[in-house]
């Protein structure tokens, strides 16, 4: 049951979850900073949802456009995670 728990964290539960805790408190801060709360994210989400469905095929260009924009944030910040990983090896 430990390696399973192991194998699925990627690492020991608790440091895993620890890290998480403090990435979201990071996280956390910088959006309530940026007056982003979780109400209005998921809202944004509802509206892209309902955006696309009522766009049709226009939706494409739209989506690729949201995934440049994400891939911005989440490209950068997967480089670091995996060279922080590396580090530790």
């Amino acid at each position: 049951m430990n390696d399973t728990l192991h194998r699925f964290f990627g690492g020991e539960p608790f440091a895993v979850l620890l890290r998480l805790l403090v990435v979201s408190l990071i996280v956390g801060a910088l959006l309530m900073w940026l007056d982003i709360h979780p109400r209005d994210i998921i809202r944004g989400f509802e509206n892209f949802a309902l955006r696309i469905w009522n766009m049709g095929f226009e939706a494409v260009r739209e989506l690729a456009q949201y995934i440049i924009a994400g891939a911005v944030i989440v490209v950068p910040v997967w480089v670091v995670m995996r060279l922080l990983s590396a580090r530790g090896r």
